[in-house]
């Protein structure tokens, strides 16, 4: 008797259970993997598990995100997408970098799409506390990131954001997405696009430690004249030589390393500061940024 009562209930609860099921179509599916990326079966998981509600199954992808999170808290992210973006005035430009756990998710369609809009959202902010805490998709960014993490199984998180503003920014981003830099420059001129292209191309590449001279931190400075001063006493130069020569050493420091001073790499021939002179007699360099992975 026992048992059969025990099947009857078995048989009323699958009955129930199968009633009460919400119908899960394709279109269900699909419509929840426009919305957050992620993967079919997730999706249709997620639907089930939320009784086909949208908002609640985004809400569980997202819980599903934060416990990926927290497991790969401890991973490296350094691998990525970094992205540069100027406005339509070209007036203010960002430096986003949205950064993976490998190669393989880095260069993903959906993964630099992701990168792309997140970059274009970026230019309405000055700082990342504010873009994390901003609008995407009806969640915040920061719970996108949350979300993706679910979605691709890594930690993804931003890791560079820079904001440049100037009468004239450019900007440029090297092959694969690994360095990207932007340039402002002091005027709007004919040719400005093309300098700060350039000269942001410069900065990608020779990654100067400051605009110049007047700009390198004091304490790199005293470093440096101290490693120098050290190697000349060991050469045996005399001392009242030092000062003499050490300002010539500076001076070579400062052309290697300080972004106007440094030889242009499309020609050698001439600084930086030059080419830019050349294009326009009043046109000067008035900030950079630079960002890579790694």
């Amino acid at each position: 008797m026992g048992a059969a009562l025990s099947y009857t209930h078995r048989l009323v609860t699958t009955f129930i259970n199968t009633n009460t099921m919400v119908k899960i179509t394709a279109a269900d599916v699909n419509n929840l993997r426009k919305i957050t990326g992620a993967g079919m079966m997730d999706c249709k998981k997620a639907l089930e598990e939320a009784n086909g509600d949208t908002q609640k199954a985004i809400e569980v992808l997202r819980l599903q995100g934060q416990k990926v999170a927290a497991k790969r808290a401890d991973r490296e992210s350094s691998e990525g997408a970094v992205l540069a973006k100027v406005n339509e005035d070209n007036t203010k430009g960002v430096i986003v970098s949205l950064n993976c756990e490998t190669d393989f998710v880095a260069i993903n369609e959906d993964f630099i799409a992701l990168a792309n809009k997140l970059t274009d959202l970026a230019l309405n902010f000055d700082n990342k506390e504010d873009f994390l805490a901003a609008k995407f998709d009806d969640i915040t960014v920061e719970e996108k990131l949350l979300e993706q993490t679910g979605v691709i199984g890594e930690k993804i998180e931003i890791g560079a954001f820079e904001v440049l503003e100037a009468p004239f920014v450019g900007a440029y981003i090297h092959a694969g997405n690994k360095i990207a830099s932007l340039t402002g420059l002091s005027k709007n001129v004919e040719g400005a696009d093309e300098v700060a292209k350039d000269v942001s191309m410069q900065v990608a590449a020779m990654n100067p430690i400051a605009l110049d001279e007047t700009q390198v931190d004091a304490s790199i400075i005293e470093k440096e004249k101290e490693i120098e001063r050290e190697n000349l006493i060991k050469e045996g130069k005399p001392e009242h030589l030092l000062d003499n020569i050490l300002k010539g050493m500076m001076q070579r420091f400062y052309r290697d390393n300080t972004l106007v001073h440094q030889d242009f790499i499309k020609d050698n021939k001439q600084s930086v500061a030059k080419y830019v002179k050349s294009v326009n007699k009043d046109l000067t360099v008035t900030g950079y940024k630079r960002a890579a992975l790694g």
